[in-house]
């Protein structure tokens, strides 16, 4: 059983949950930290819980989801030909029950929030989005797109689940996490996009959908650029959606000092990568935004409830 469990979750690759989860925990604390005189929104840790389940549910049931529907394209490429289902090392019926027990897990988390009956609401289409992703490569260059969409969800769906009954009252009141969400929607494109040059060649000759088969690989990397530009632009006007109706946050200096440095990693992380050596892809894949994640979650978290 043990053994069994290891390998589903090496299928998964479940230590890059760490991509997702601090975002959907900066929006956590953002929406924790607004001033609320109605006392409407207050910590609990019932809701902290039900944060973790979701966002572990819904993860791991996506990437089980995709290596099923990959399977035979992960077989047919060498560098995912070792991959677990291809390989045989875990059976289809095996990582089915693992995907329906996901997704069941991801619903049971959003009961933690009732009576905000609007987790519970949202779960299928969530879902159906995550699952959509699947399918994207085989018909449109967006597929990158798509993947930051599913993991914008994060922060916004969080944030209904925390503050869904100001949210009814108040539209306008979801504003930073919809910001803080489009934010993620760029990162994860970008480097998305550096990580799919690594199967231009595959991609081109199956006739599947990328980016770097659209605009090959130099004019990937340029694009991943831009959308990390736009990453950076919109996490510098998180602090200032108040302007335009939404609620106000406390970020100070720690949050701009980190946001400098998020600016110089993304650098770094591009620098790594030439058209003609992608031998670094996952030092810049995997080490740079595991660093970029949990460092704006330290940081967000010390500036709104403890500086």
């Amino acid at each position: 059983m043990l053994p069994q469990l290891k390998k589903l979750l090496e299928m998964i690759r479940f230590s890059h949950t760490i991509f997702a989860l601090p975002f959907a925990l900066l929006a956590a604390v953002m929406a924790w930290s607004v001033p609320d005189p109605e006392g409407l929104v207050s910590f609990r840790w019932l809701h902290f819980v039900g944060i973790l389940i979701c966002m572990v549910g819904a993860r791991s049931a996506a990437m089980a989801f995709n290596r099923l529907v990959d399977r035979e394209i992960d077989g047919e490429n060498p560098r995912t030909a070792g991959r677990h289902l291809p390989a045989g090392d875990l059976s289809v019926a095996s990582v089915v029950s693992f995907t329906v027990l996901s997704t069941l897990l991801f619903v049971i988390g959003t009961c933690f929030f009732l009576p905000n009956f609007l987790p519970l609401l949202v779960s299928i289409p969530v879902m159906g989005i995550l699952f959509g992703y699947s399918y994207t490569k085989r018909f449109t260059s967006l597929a990158h797109f798509w993947l930051g969409l599913a993991l914008m969800l994060s922060p916004v769906c969080v944030w209904l689940a925390i503050r869904g009954l100001v949210v009814l009252d108040n539209p306008l009141d979801l504003l930073p996490s919809f910001v803080l969400g489009l934010a993620v929607l760029f990162w994860v494109a970008g480097f998305d996009m550096i990580y799919a040059c690594q199967d231009f060649e595959y991609d081109r000759d199956r006739d599947l959908n990328s980016i770097p088969v659209r605009l090959g690989i130099g004019g990937a990397l340029r694009l991943a650029g831009v959308c990390h530009l736009i990453m950076i632009c919109l996490l510098a006007s998180l602090p200032w959606t108040f302007l335009v109706g939404g609620p106000q946050l406390g970020f100070g200096w720690l949050y701009w000092l980190t946001l400098a440095g998020v600016t110089l990693l993304l650098i770094y992380e591009h620098s790594l990568v030439r058209p003609d050596d992608l031998g670094r892809v996952n030092i810049a894949f995997f080490n740079v935004n595991s660093i970029i994640s949990v460092g704006l979650l330290t940081a967000g978290t010390l500036d709104l409830l403890v500086i």
